[in-house]
């Protein structure tokens, strides 16, 4: 298991975020600029900055920060918890989660962004007879959406939800929606920032009690956050008010990176 952002990701983003230069930065730490952009490129560093003077600079906790220099990583997550859950994962230079969900009597399904390709899909969807009624776009970056328009051409009658400003009026999502799918409820929550159209979909009501989740998208990451360097306050506030929020044992399905829950993001993430 690997972070999807190593430490040197996780200060650049805060830093650019912040709005901070690399000279000013690199002073706090007490690094020259060519070590400190060292750090940020490679996440490694011969000469320990002070981390705890960089952290306040940026924005960040340090202690948290300093989990992240000692390999902190997200306890793994059992999926078969969530019986009629799972996660697609697909390559075109980095990797990307898409989501599959279904109701275990009535089979209905939805899916929630599509990674590079709808192939896995489309498999995962015909291995368990499922009945595809709703695609949910948490944001409409093109590695989460690449494989819209085969998935609108292979089952014409599902219903896309999105934030994005351009959809139809039928498509966008309403903050009071609950879409059932079959005994599954699912809603929404507007999380912009990494994206001006980011959205969360929190899915509840499993059987056999398990947790609720909540799909993100690239809101946050175990033990960072999708990068916003133009609207960085915006996006940390939205995620604390609409994700860090829900109970600590949901289940955070991120678009990058391995899962994680509610609870370790708040002990762990130097975002927050």
């Amino acid at each position: 298991m690997t972070l999807e952002d190593n430490l040197g990701d996780i200060l650049r983003k805060a830093r650019l975020m912040a709005k901070v230069e690399l000279a000013g930065a690199a002073m706090a730490a007490g690094l020259t600029d060519n070590e400190l952009s060292t750090l940020e490129d490679s996440g490694k560093f011969t000469k320990r900055p002070n981390f705890a003077a960089l952290s306040a600079l940026v924005g960040l906790n340090g202690t948290k920060v300093e989990g992240i220099v000692n390999n902190w990583l997200p306890k793994p997550v059992n999926l078969s918890t969530w019986r009629e859950l799972r996660q697609i994962t697909t390559e075109d230079g980095m990797s990307v989660h898409a989501y599959v969900a279904w109701d275990e009597v009535t089979r209905e399904a939805a899916v929630f962004d599509t990674g590079f390709t709808a192939e896995p899909i489309f498999a995962l969807i015909a291995e368990h007879n499922l009945d595809l009624k709703h695609l949910f776009i948490t944001h409409t970056h093109a590695d989460h959406i690449a494989g819209v328009e085969a998935i609108r051409t292979k089952f014409p009658q599902a219903r896309i939800h999105t934030d994005a400003k351009s959809a139809p009026p039928q498509h966008k999502n309403r903050r009071n929606d609950c879409i059932h799918l079959g005994s599954l409820r699912i809603t929404n929550r507007d999380t912009p920032g990494h994206a001006e159209d980011g959205v969360t979909y929190v899915i509840g009501n499993w059987p056999d009690d398990a947790p609720h989740l909540a799909i993100v998208g690239d809101a946050i990451f175990a033990g960072s956050m999708g990068g916003a360097k133009d609207h960085g306050p915006l996006a940390k506030s939205k995620v604390r008010e609409q994700i860090l929020s829900l109970p600590p044992s949901t289940l955070i399905c991120p678009g990058h990176g391995p899962l994680t829950t509610v609870g370790e993001q708040r002990e762990h993430n130097p975002f927050f």
